[in-house]
C-alpha cells in the first residue's frame, strides 16, 4: 500500500491519455513549465529587490544659496 507499482503509472498515464488526448498532454506541460519559469523569475526579482540597498539621497547643495539669488531677481525686476 505504501508505493505504486508499474502498473498503476501505466494505468493512470492511460486515463491521463483519454482525458486530455495525446495533443494536448504536450501543451499542457509546456504550459506547466512557463508557469515555473516565471514563478522563478518572480522569487529572483524579488529576493535581488530586497539584497540591492537603495539608491543614496540627494541634497541640494544649499537653500541659503537658492534663496539669495531669488530675492536679487526679485529686487532687480
Amino acid at each position: 500500500m505504501g508505493s505504486f507499482s508499474l502498473t498503476h503509472w501505466l494505468v493512470v498515464l492511460l486515463i491521463v491519455l483519454l482525458l486530455f488526448g495525446a495533443g494536448k498532454l504536450p501543451r499542457m506541460m509546456g504550459d506547466f513549465a512557463k508557469g515555473i519559469k516565471a514563478f522563478k523569475a518572480g522569487m529572483k526579482e524579488e529576493d535581488d529587490a530586497a539584497v540591492t540597498p537603495p539608491p543614496p539621497q540627494v541634497t541640494p547643495p544649499n537653500s541659503t544659496t537658492a534663496s539669495t539669488a531669488e530675492r536679487t531677481a526679485h529686487d532687480r525686476g
